[in-house]
């Protein structure tokens, strides 16, 4: 089979595709023939290096989630799983390949109906803005500015924002990219990249500022983003496309009453990882969500899908696609 490896830390030219044996399920494992394999932006920072937090020595294979159709399972797994569409994360790398191994209790069916493409590109963002959207609490009631609104993230926030009733603005950036956001129904769209920008999405909440504020950007664009919480509002610092998180001061965050929430509220356990994907599934196939797919590349092109994703020129979600065997 076909995979691509890191072969070394560095630019997106490190990502090298290589064959590889046929991988064998073991015990309580199945072989997903790979149709589709999420693309993260983490996944550049891993690949660069950047970080001593990522535990994760090249050479690898990255792809920490696939959506395709069960090959074979190992043993103790039930053997009704082959031929199904399921999507399964990888447990962090692996998903860059043709087929991928995954622990059975990872699976998650495919609703019919749903494309799987679709599924794929629901099975980090999906996953992390349900996630979100539970831990902020988000109404009606609720003014929310999504911060970075033109990734895969970003879009869904809004669209989940929208439909629970909230007043939505969002920043992002790119004449072409904000275009396509007001299509979502966002309340006011703003440019990041223009002067004077937080001015002009305070105008657009209204003054009082934002009862939840979503930054999946980080850095000094997320530090700006905090000084339009309302006070008694919710933040969460969880992107970092930026190239870190936003700091914001704790002290300040607690005179205003802000309640603060970030990266370690979407580490999910297994069961609730699982739990939010066929809910995210689900309300996919039910047409309440749509996840954008902006761009897709054969597998062999991984070092193009990086590259696209560092310069900022892609919209909404990235995949990898496998054809089917013919």
């Amino acid at each position: 089979m076909q995979q691509v490896v890191v072969e070394r830390f560095g630019g997106p030219e490190v990502l090298v595709p290589a064959e590889a044996p046929d991988p064998v399920a073991g015990p309580g494992e199945v072989v997903v023939a790979v149709r589709a394999a999420d693309v993260l932006w983490v996944e550049t920072m891993i690949r660069r290096g950047d970080g001593p937090e990522w535990p994760v020595t090249p050479p690898y294979v990255p792809g920490n989630a696939v959506v395709g159709h069960v090959l074979s399972v190992g043993d103790g797994v039930d053997p009704g799983w082959v031929g199904r569409a399921v999507a399964a994360g990888t447990g962090g790398t692996g998903g860059y390949a043709e087929r991928a191994v995954v622990p059975a209790t990872a699976l998650t069916p495919v609703p019919d109906g749903l494309a799987l493409e679709d599924a794929a590109a629901l099975l980090h963002d999906g996953v992390t803005a349900l996630s979100l959207f539970e831990t902020a609490r988000i109404t009606g009631d609720d003014t929310v500015l999504v911060v970075g609104a033109s990734g895969g993230l970003g879009i869904l926030s809004v669209q989940l924002a929208k439909a629970a009733g909230a007043r939505v603005v969002t920043v992002a950036r790119d004449g072409r990219k904000l275009a396509l956001i007001r299509t979502l129904g966002a309340d006011a769209v703003i440019d990041s990249e223009a002067p004077g920008w937080a001015e002009e999405a305070r105008a657009a909440l209204g003054g009082a500022g934002a009862t939840v504020v979503l930054d999946n950007v980080g850095g000094d664009v997320g530090e700006a983003a905090f000084a339009l919480a309302a006070p008694g509002g919710r933040f969460s610092a969880h992107g970092t496309p930026s190239g870190r998180f936003a700091r914001i001061d704790r002290a300040e965050a607690d005179r205003a009453g802000i309640t603060l929430t970030g990266i370690r509220e979407v580490q999910l356990s297994p069961e609730e990882r699982l739990r939010l994907t066929e809910r995210a599934l689900a309300e996919a196939a039910a047409g309440r969500i749509h996840p954008l797919i902006g761009q897709t590349y054969r597998l062999a092109r991984a070092a193009d899908a990086h590259a696209g994703i560092e310069a900022r020129t892609v919209f909404g979600k990235t995949l990898l696609l496998v054809p089917p065997a013919a």
